[in-house]
């Protein structure tokens, strides 16, 4: 088969387009032959080493603290949609051709603790490929006539998305601030929140605004144009705000906190703003604030964005497709962010432009 595979952390060099061994799928796994694959900010710090550890923010390391679980060649991709076409054993072979996406977290406990999780395209090979193996609970059927690529734009996002939401007990009715709106997890935040009963608001740039505005946000603020802290105060017209949800962190991450309210709640699954902020501990403790950390999602969570698309109570915001053959391209675009949603990578074989 044709994969994509991270040789190394570096440049662009380190992704090679080659022909790799088709795998085959042990017990209580199946395969699945990729449609296509959805890409996410991960992907480039993982090959970056962008992480750092708890003792040198700047050093090269991978996404999971604690034991390192990436191991080279590795093939990345982890929104994976295609089609069953072999189980392992302990499978049902019913389940041979049915139309899949992936959950893409290893969890490697029962509990719905995420302290050791990890996940496909990091601890395992992922959907950068025309072919994958995952274990056959994390192929969850959808039916719904999106497009393979619209599948495709969910899985991480919106699983991440769906948890910092969980993390915070966001309630329908309260007020919510999203950096990064135009991004994957950003847009997902916005209609994540109506799902529930919540009411977004968005910080984004002049240019992507009306984008923003389409995905059922409340009201932007523009970071790029006067003051957007004004702007997010005169939005809310003396309404408190009750939570806020960012991913990018950097110089917002002052004024974010300073905005919530007494008892308000920070959570974060981001930082491409920049990961080193500036935090005045008094007031985080003077208004009692919570701060949560989050990543990725539980099981429960998952169902419940398969729930949600199967329903219509979420749609798919992709922008554009790519050949796998064309990755290079495809990432090059991705990180210069010149877009609003989710860039999907295909096998040329199923490629189809939008």
């Amino acid at each position: 088969m044709k994969a994509v595979v991270l040789t190394g952390h570096g440049g662009m060099d380190m992704l090679q387009y080659v022909d790799y061994p088709v795998p085959q799928p042990a017990a209580d796994e199946v395969l699945i032959e990729v449609h296509a694959c959805g890409m996410n900010n991960t992907d480039v710090w993982v090959r970056q080493g962008a992480y750092g550890t708890d003792e040198d923010p700047d050093a090269v390391a991978s996404w999971r603290r604690g034991k390192p679980t990436l191991e080279f060649p590795r093939i990345q991709g982890a929104d994976t949609v295609g089609e069953i076409v072999a189980v392992g054993d302990n499978v049902e072979p019913a389940r041979i051709g049915e139309r899949v996406m992936v959950d893409f977290s290893i969890y490697n406990t029962e509990s719905d603790s995420l302290a050791e999780i990890d996940y496909i395209g990091h601890g395992a090979d992922g959907g950068y490929a025309e072919y994958c193996v995952v274990p056959s609970t994390n192929a969850h059927l959808v039916k719904n006539p999106m497009s393979d690529a619209e599948l495709a734009t969910f899985c991480c996002a919106y699983l991440t998305g769906e948890h910092m939401l969980d993390r915070a007990r966001v309630a329908a009715g309260e007020r919510v601030l999203i950096s990064g709106a135009a991004g994957g997890v950003g847009g997902g935040l916005i209609q994540l929140c109506r799902a529930r009963g919540a009411i977004p608001y968005a910080i984004t740039s002049r240019a992507k605004a009306d984008a923003v505005r389409a995905l059922g946000v409340e009201d932007v603020a523009l970071r790029d144009e006067g003051n957007w802290v004004e702007q997010v105060t005169s939005l809310l017209n003396g309404q408190p705000l009750d939570v806020v949800a960012d991913v990018v962190g950097g110089p917002l991450f002052k004024d974010l906190i300073n905005l919530l309210r007494p008892e308000g709640r920070y959570t974060t699954a981001g930082a491409f703003g920049g990961a080193i902020v500036e935090l005045d501990l008094r007031t985080v403790y003077l208004k009692h604030l919570e701060i949560h950390g989050s990543s990725q999602g539980t099981r429960k969570a998952f169902a419940r964005l398969v729930g949600y698309i199967e329903s219509g109570k979420i749609s798919a915001n992709l922008f554009a497709t790519y050949p796998l053959s064309e990755f290079h391209r495809a990432q090059t675009d991705f990180m210069a962010k010149g877009y609003v949603g989710k860039l999907v990578v295909m096998p040329d074989r199923f490629f189809k432009p939008v």
